[in-house]
């Protein structure tokens, strides 16, 4: 038997698997067990910031090897409290303390378990159209297909839209449109459900694996407006979108505003070793220096994931990293893609910011109908299917949601990698373009 099927592997049917078994990689490449170097357009889940073996994190990872693999949360660490003061250092004002966790699902479960403890209130906010992890809160939260199978409707979440001019759910016609108007209807929720009622309002500031939705310019200083107005937790959900990802060091500081906490993971620490949090601003906080906080984990802080954090953002602030990544999505990516779209009639929109890019693949460009129907499987997903098969032959590992491909270099890709991408996506793209209606 292949050892691989002994793994359960999540989100996929059980069985035999046709994908490559990777043993090493470096930069923005990964080897598989044949020696066939595939270029990683996908920074695995979007995590691999600094891609793949950076020296400065190994170097950090061996160096904490040496000195003290673990310790419980409930002692003092030097390395753990390193590592918080570099994140808080990059953090939007306010937010000046850290709980670490293991994960991005488990930051966004602390985090709503602090705003329902701080407000004493049952109820939290998630747009449709977004992904916020895969346990039982972060799971009720998410606004996709992904929570269809284990939405019991009775976790206390309740969905609104946000603006996304593609498919507006307001007819907008102009980014200020659908801006107002999803503002307008996010108050209007508010205040049907009872502002008395909601604790916390959660948020990908940019949404991430759900369809890489930049919000127009003033929409998240207007969400921040109106959660301050009803005493509501703003939580920003930055696991996907944090530390570089977006060209800022978060995404929420393109729209110049702070939140009540933050969550994050994945470029942390590039995903060397698990490592996740919540930033925890002032007003929560305090709270907790009345009354303990009633939850832990027994690998918070976790000596070698602070360690390769601590090497990670050491390593983004020498190298210019977030620089890099803005100029490498408005100068590289944003017009390459921009050009496939021009040439492939399966393209119905290119969407991005920074090194976090999608192309929504459609039957037909006028009606926006997706190429595939939403949380599509077996033949039904077939076109899909046939495209992610035409970029592995090339060489090239890409993230497919549904009818998106995403595409998430590392951040500090070169240039000719960007290119030899665009020049795979452009060759599958073909194959997408033989199911347009």
């Amino acid at each position: 038997m292949d050892p691989d099927e002994l793994v359960f592997h999540p989100w996929v049917r059980q069985g035999p698997r046709n994908v490559p078994t990777f043993v090493g990689g470096s930069g923005s490449h990964v080897v598989d067990a044949d020696g066939r170097r595939f270029l990683d357009f996908s920074s695995q889940l979007v995590f691999a910031n600094l891609g793949h073996q950076h020296p400065r994190i190994v170097a950090a990872i061996k160096a904490q090897a040496d000195r003290l693999c673990t310790l419980a949360p409930s002692h003092a660490s030097d390395i753990r409290g390193e590592a918080a003061q570099m994140v808080v250092d990059v953090a939007p004002a306010g937010l000046g303390h850290v709980l670490f966790t293991t994960s991005g699902t488990e930051a966004v479960e602390h985090a709503v378990r602090m705003a329902r403890l701080h407000t004493k209130r049952p109820k939290v906010l998630a747009a449709y159209r977004s992904y916020h992890g895969s346990t039982t809160t972060s799971i009720h939260l998410t606004g996709d297909p992904r929570r269809w199978a284990s939405d019991t409707g009775a976790a206390g979440v309740v969905h609104f839209f946000g603006p996304f001019l593609y498919r507006s759910a307001f007819g907008a016609a102009t980014e200020e449109e659908e801006r107002d108007r999803a503002l307008a209807h996010l108050e209007q929720v508010i205040l049907l459900e009872g502002p008395s009622t909601i604790a916390a309002l959660v948020l990908e500031p940019v949404t991430g694996s759900s369809g890489v939705i930049v919000p127009p310019p003033g929409y998240l200083r207007g969400v921040r407006e109106l959660c301050s107005r009803h005493g509501i937790v703003f939580i920003a959900d930055e696991v996907l979108v944090g530390f570089g990802r977006t060209g800022a060091w978060f995404a929420v500081d393109h729209d110049g505003t702070a939140p009540d906490l933050l969550t994050f993971a994945k470029g942390v620490n590039s995903g060397y070793v698990p490592l996740g949090g919540v930033l925890v601003g002032d007003l929560v906080y305090r709270t907790f220096t009345e009354a303990a906080y009633p939850a832990g984990l027994t690998y918070s802080g976790h000596p070698l994931a602070c360690a390769a954090a601590v090497g990670a953002l050491r390593a983004m602030h020498d190298e210019g990293t977030v620089a890099a990544a803005a100029r490498l999505g408005a100068a590289v990516l944003g017009p390459g893609l921009d050009g496939l779209a021009a040439g492939h009639p399966s393209v119905g929109d290119v969407r991005g910011i920074g090194a976090l890019w999608t192309l929504e693949l459609v039957r037909d460009r006028q009606e926006q109908t997706p190429l595939v129907p939403p949380g599509a499987t077996g033949e039904a997903n077939a076109p899909m299917a046939a495209f992610m098969q035409a970029c592995r032959d090339r060489g090239l590992l890409t993230l497919v949601l549904g009818n998106r491909v995403h595409i998430a270099p590392p951040l500090n890709a070169s240039d000719a990698d960007a290119a030899a991408g665009l020049a795979v996506l452009d060759e599958a793209l073909a194959v997408a373009d033989a199911f347009v209606s």
